[in-house]
């Protein structure tokens, strides 16, 4: 089932909800920030990132996305404090982004939309499996990260350096050493609010933690993202584009942030 969802005319985030109703949920990802309507918390604590490079195992193309993975039966690499208690491990990162430099991420802030978003997607221990966190409403903590056009990003230059060798669909190589704290903006200002998987299949299981300061990536960065194939070796090649879920309705809830 995991693959007959997609971001095309036929199967794409419209559709979601015919196989995945909880995506009329209460608490559904991605959302608009608007920043006026954000409530400053002086009670959060800043997020405590704690990445052991050696845990990164690889990067896969999924068919939707590339995914960078780690070794989740350790605790080396995890989050704490900023909205959550307790300990979250890093499971794995990803991207979403456009077809074009003006839209791309699946947050928007005040419907501005940048060309790509970064998710390293963690899940709390207190579980005895990614599996099981999955499907608890305090199961994931998710940091999302905005990528805007600027300079090229010579951090995110090792990732694209691989990509030639997963340009398709269910093809990975390895990545033994990878910091992803080498990704993060100097400023660890966020929003939070609680939210979904933004991929089927949906779950309400996420706190997420959205910073506020992206990080830079230039044109020539971006095009290379978009070499990458939704489809797999020996299909009809089908560019890797437009890979994000449109905002979903607050519904009532609280977007909560570190700043005024």
């Amino acid at each position: 089932m995991s693959h007959a969802w997609g971001y095309g005319a036929a199967n794409g985030p419209h559709k979601w909800a015919e196989d995945f109703p909880v995506a009329n949920g209460s608490r559904q990802s991605p959302i608009n920030i608007v920043t006026s309507d954000t409530l400053y918390d002086p009670t959060l604590k800043p997020v405590k990132l704690t990445f052991d490079p050696s845990t990164c195992t690889g990067i896969l193309n999924n068919g939707h996305s590339i995914q960078v993975d780690f070794e989740d039966d350790t605790s080396s690499s995890t989050l704490t404090g900023g909205p959550v208690s307790g300990t979250y491990q890093l499971r794995q990162f990803h991207f979403h982004w456009g077809a074009a430099d003006e839209r791309g991420s699946e947050h928007t802030i005040n419907n501005f939309s940048f060309p790509c978003e970064l998710h390293l997607v963690h899940w709390n221990n207190k579980y005895p499996s990614f599996g099981e966190a999955v499907t608890k409403p305090d199961g994931l903590a998710v940091l999302g990260v905005f990528l805007k056009i600027g300079p090229a990003n010579p951090r995110l230059q090792k990732l694209l350096d691989l990509l030639d060798a997963v340009k398709t669909k269910g093809k990975q190589t390895d990545l033994s050493f990878f910091d992803p704290k080498t990704l993060l903006p100097n400023s660890q200002h966020f929003w939070t609010y609680d939210g979904s998987l933004t991929t089927p299949p949906l779950l309400e299981s996420v706190t997420w933690i959205i910073l506020k300061e992206p990080i830079s990536v230039s044109p020539a960065q971006m095009r290379k993202f978009r070499s990458l194939l939704f489809s797999g070796e020996g299909e009809a090649p089908l560019c890797m584009v437009d890979n994000y879920r449109p905002p979903q309705p607050l519904k009532g809830r609280k977007v909560r942030a570190t700043f005024k």
